[in-house]
């Protein structure tokens, strides 16, 4: 059986962060995700060049048994990439990415993996982690030291055992060859994902959102409502056959985060692929834009005077049927904003032309805007727009489960807390037979 990848790619920068230090790319037969590590631009150099590296293998037609040796030739090469930079810029030292990258022939997969980005497969719609995480909490878990509870909030969940960058010696990827079945689902994610949205929630996003492109917006709405401490990066790919395929999608690849830089500056990746998709957008300019024209003589311009005058009349109507649509169109929009200091629902568009307010009150919530969490207070100061009252109802659902914390921490928590203080106390990297020189960490919002 024939079969094809559908795809969509989507990066947010989070509402914490100043820089987008994650890089995705998605492609008929190429997913791509990497999440950058490191001070000032160290992270987003490293993720986009590791994306370059990669984009470079969907310009050719590759067999099954050439994916993985290719997948890790990119890989190594980003690697000793990485490395040089680090050496040749002092300012870059410590810059580190990690790697997920699923390349495609005919119905077979190969995936490579390394770092704590995460790859899920959703089939008979069931999801699941197919990625095993390289950080030193999982690796607690794996020998028994951590619950997977106590994981999600241990203070060096950050810490990164394994990743691409300024760090010596070979690299270690996961390696893995699967088939290509129709009606599966893959997602790449960063952890700007999975560490604010729930296991449960992704799934049934994957599973009831049809449409990719609507899903990865989806997906991204979610972790901004749960307050987005990270970039977040979401890349999808659908497995479907031939015969139930549908109207074609565009063969030309997505570029998103880091990897996607402005049309007036070349990609960090070089020319691969990914700095020809990115280049698609760039305006060109033709020859006649370039050249000024000549000034008209005096008689034909008095002989063009009443042409002007009934073309200025035709642009007035054109402008004012314009203006009445849009105005029409505003007032099928919708937004969540503060109002009163309640979170609220208004009918329109977050603008005002001269005298005239572009939207109106539809529902003011009970939820104080006061009694959010800060994150959650900070998300609301820009409009939240959607298209629909349901979509802004959903919203405000998400800001509900918002709600700060009481001042007064229950005995459950302090008892949480206390185990972690005990468990961090206990910690050291000997302990374990680590050498803490080889160990990325992940900074902190």
């Amino acid at each position: 059986m024939s079969v094809q990848l559908r795809f969509a790619a989507f990066s947010d920068v989070g509402l914490i962060r100043s820089n987008n230090q994650d890089g995705g790319y998605a492609s008929p037969n190429l997913l791509v995700l990497a999440d950058g590590m490191g001070g000032a631009a160290a992270g987003d150099v490293a993720s986009s060049v590791t994306v370059g590296y990669l984009a470079a293998l969907d310009d050719d037609v590759h067999g099954a048994d050439d994916l993985l040796p290719l997948l890790r030739e990119a890989v190594n090469s980003a690697h000793e990439d990485l490395m040089q930079r680090s050496e040749d810029e002092p300012e870059l030292a410590g810059l580190g990415t990690t790697c997920i990258a699923l390349l495609r022939s005919g119905n077979k997969l190969a995936m490579v993996h390394i770092g704590d980005s995460r790859a899920y497969l959703l089939r008979n719609e069931k999801l699941t982690q197919v990625t095993h995480d390289h950080t030193l909490v999982q690796f607690l878990v794996d020998r028994g030291q951590l619950t997977p509870e106590e994981a999600e909030h241990h203070p060096k969940r950050n810490v990164i055992m394994r990743a691409l960058g300024d760090t010596p010696g070979d690299v270690e990827l996961d390696e893995s060859v699967r088939e290509a079945i129709p009606g599966d689902r893959w997602l790449l994610c960063s952890d700007g994902l999975f560490g604010v949205v729930s296991h449960e929630t992704i799934e049934h996003t994957l599973r009831n959102y049809h449409d990719l492109a609507s899903c990865g917006e989806h997906l991204i709405e979610l972790a901004l409502a749960a307050g987005a401490p990270d970039n977040v990066t979401v890349v999808l790919g659908d497995i479907v056959d031939d015969e139930n395929a549908g109207p074609a999608q565009s063969q030309e690849p997505i570029v998103v985060g880091s990897a996607a830089v402005d049309h007036r500056r070349p990609t960090r990746g070089g020319n691969s692929a990914a700095a020809r998709a990115n280049a698609l957008s760039s305006p060109q300019r033709t020859a006649d834009e370039e050249t000024d024209t000549e000034p008209l003589e005096e008689e034909n311009h008095r002989s063009r005077v009443p042409a002007r005058i009934a073309a200025l009349l035709a642009v007035l109507v054109l402008i004012g049927g314009a203006l009445f649509g849009g105005y029409r169109w505003t007032q099928t929009q919708y937004y969540v904003s503060s109002d009163a200091g309640y979170v609220t629902i208004f009918r329109g568009i977050p603008q005002t032309i001269g005298p005239l307010t572009l939207s109106s009150v539809v529902e003011r919530s009970d939820i104080r805007v006061a009694d959010l969490q800060q994150v959650a207070q900070e998300r609301l100061r820009t409009p939240i727009t959607r298209g629909s009252l349901a979509e802004a109802r959903e919203i405000v659902d998400n800001l509900e489960g918002q709600l700060a914390p009481s001042t007064q921490p229950s005995s459950s928590a302090s008892a949480s807390s206390s185990a972690s203080a005990s468990s961090d106390q206990q910690f050291t990297w000997e302990s374990w037979g680590i050498d803490p020189s080889r160990l990325f960490g992940r900074d902190e919002p």
